[in-house]
């Protein structure tokens, strides 16, 4: 499903990249949440490509689910 993701130990401490450069989702997710479009990423980062940002934002959004499980047993 994210093809484009990779986890090498030899690069960038074995963190979320993108095609296994030394970019790093965290990296993208954050050009996108201070307000930089796609094609000034591109721009600033000319390595990558669109499905690359639109799959560490899948990815990011895939990590950012939460599941809600009910308690049991009695707590204070």
């Amino acid at each position: 499903m994210f093809d484009r993701i990779t986890f090498d130990p030899k690069v960038m401490g074995g963190r979320a990249c993108i095609r296994g450069m030394r970019i790093t989702v965290s990296l993208v997710v954050n050009l996108v949440a201070n307000s930089m479009n796609t094609d000034e990423i591109l721009k600033e980062y000319p390595d990558l490509e669109a499905e690359d940002i639109k799959q560490a934002l899948q990815y990011a959004a895939a990590l950012a689910r939460e599941e809600i499980h009910p308690l049991t047993g009695n707590h204070p």
